[in-house]
């Protein structure tokens, strides 16, 4: 499943060393089949987005965040701050529109 326009530009802003936005955007289009587990869940925008909120633009901290929604999926929405149900409010002050 490709990722939305508006995570794909901020991977792109966020991740400007050569290399590292296309291993950001194969790990996440990756992360239903690599989590094990809410097949559904990490193949949407808002566990793509909290990886790369949560990621700050370092390529070791998406491991790391990884790492954590193995764990648990809402330790990882927590942490990206995408808990609540100001959420979809959230992603739009993130990401912006679907649109530029």
């Amino acid at each position: 499943m490709p990722l939305g326009p508006r995570l794909e530009r901020r991977i792109r802003r966020d991740f400007p060393d050569p290399g590292s936005a296309a291993e950001i955007r194969r790990r996440l289009v990756d992360l239903p089949e690599t989590m094990g587990y809410d097949h559904e869940f990490f193949a949407c925008e808002r566990a793509q987005a909290a990886m790369v909120l949560l990621a700050g633009g370092s390529v070791p901290a998406v491991r790391a965040a990884e790492e954590l929604a193995a764990r648990d999926w809402r330790d990882l929405l927590v942490g990206a701050g995408l808990a609540h149900e100001d959420w979809p409010d959230r992603l739009l002050e993130e990401l912006g529109p679907e649109t530029p």
